[in-house]
């Protein structure tokens, strides 16, 4: 089946080059949205059928299906590019055997920097339409001077202002634009993160931000000061330096879903979150005060996104969770051998465990030797240690394991 997708605006008068006025009116078969067939009814032949584009799309998909016996072509209209997060790019997915020929216009966000006379050849896009929060997140934690965004009625203007004023991204100004191609009701408004939470804005909308100061740095490395601790005691976080070696361990430049199991204070998952803000990261802990430590110190650190499981992890429920790729054993409470068991029935192959061990002299069976351990009994491949001494302090060792599938263990 041919689709020819026609890219379209809210002007309830649009032009159309003669070639595109031409394919109308051959046209038998058309496809859009409700406010889509408002905008061309007029231009449509008379015996012409219409498929509405509504949720589910399968459903959608079965009715053209059903008429590529009868018609070899469709004709589809969607808003802007259908190839910028438009409907051109469901039907490559959804019918990757179909030819598809576009006629597009101006996405939204083009628009909005039109009228604005703003460059956008270094703006970075996110498009919040049906999709979660990660992507803005990662450009927010990657400083993004311009940041183009797609809304939709749960990621408004107002919800996303107030996501940057929570985590301290509060450098920014915003632009929205309203109802854009459409003469009559379009509108443009430049404000800031705190006037933007007080608003409502028409649908449809998009939104530029737009830096107001040079992007600071990131700092490689958070001060353990920094942090807010569990009952102000310094010895439950994970030191900086050793924090900073641990995620080297992780290897996770190059992975992709991380767990922090047993984060306390979160000083691991918000360093990973900063330094590698590709990474899904869940995080868990026992202990219900760490809630709210763990989420005051995303929030003065700037790092949204980290999903959150308070509750004993061996009665946690991570059947829906995405499979992690690294993951760091924080605390395990003597169930170390369980815990790390429990992992492996989700651990991607060539993923990795990695837990810190503190040589104390005193203790006679330290958690190096419970690692050793667990590592032989679910056949784990070692990696070398890393030893390290902070000031006075006894030493400590990063130990690595890394699960290989059907190997046996080194």
């Amino acid at each position: 089946m041919k689709f020819m997708v026609i890219g379209i605006t809210d002007q309830p008068k649009p032009f159309f080059p003669p070639a595109v006025l031409e394919v109308i009116k051959q046209g038998k078969v058309f496809s859009g949205g409700k406010r889509h067939h408002e905008i061309v009814a007029s231009l449509l032949p008379q015996d012409a059928q219409w498929i509405d584009i509504t949720v589910p799309l399968d459903a959608v998909f079965a009715k053209y299906s059903s008429l590529s016996s009868l018609h070899s072509s469709l004709i589809v209209f969607a808003s802007g590019d259908p190839l910028f997060f438009g409907f051109a790019n469901t039907i490559r997915r959804k019918m990757p055997e179909a030819e598809i020929v576009v006629y597009p216009t101006f996405n939204s966000l083009q628009m909005l920097a039109h009228r604005l006379v703003m460059p956008y050849h270094d703006m970075r896009i996110v498009s919040l339409t049906g999709r979660p929060w990660p992507e803005f997140d990662k450009a927010l934690i990657e400083r993004a001077g311009k940041i183009g965004v797609l809304t939709d009625k749960e990621h408004t203007p107002a919800a996303i202002a107030q996501r940057m004023i929570d985590y301290g991204y509060t450098n920014y100004q915003m632009h929205v634009g309203e109802h854009l191609g459409n003469p009559e009701l379009e509108k443009v408004t430049t404000l800031t993160l705190e006037e933007a939470t007080k608003l409502e804005f028409a649908m449809p909308n998009c939104l530029i931000l737009e830096s107001r100061l040079n992007p600071c740095l990131k700092e490689f490395g958070i001060h353990d000061s920094q942090f807010t601790l569990l009952d102000g005691r310094e010895k439950m976080i994970t030191k900086m330096p050793i924090r900073l070696l641990t995620l080297q361990a992780l290897e996770l430049p190059h992975k992709h879903v991380f767990w922090d199991i047993g984060f306390c204070t979160g000083s691991v998952s918000i360093e990973a979150r900063l330094q590698f803000p590709h990474l899904q990261i869940c995080a868990f802990e026992i202990r219900p005060e760490c809630e709210a430590i763990i989420q005051e110190n995303a929030r003065k650190f700037g790092a949204p996104g980290i999903d959150i499981h308070i509750g004993d992890f061996l009665e946690t429920d991570i059947s829906a969770l995405p499979h992690p790729d690294a993951v760091f054993i924080g605390g395990h409470g003597g169930h170390l051998q369980e815990i790390m068991a429990k992992v492996l029935t989700v651990l991607s192959d060539k993923g990795c465990i990695v837990m810190n061990s503190v040589k104390a002299p005193l203790v006679k069976t330290d958690s190096h030797q419970l690692w050793d351990k667990a590592c032989q009994e679910l056949s784990l491949n070692q990696a070398p240690p890393t030893r390290i001494i902070l000031n006075d302090n006894h030493p400590i060792e990063i130990l690595k394991a890394v699960y290989l599938w059907g190997q046996a263990p080194k």
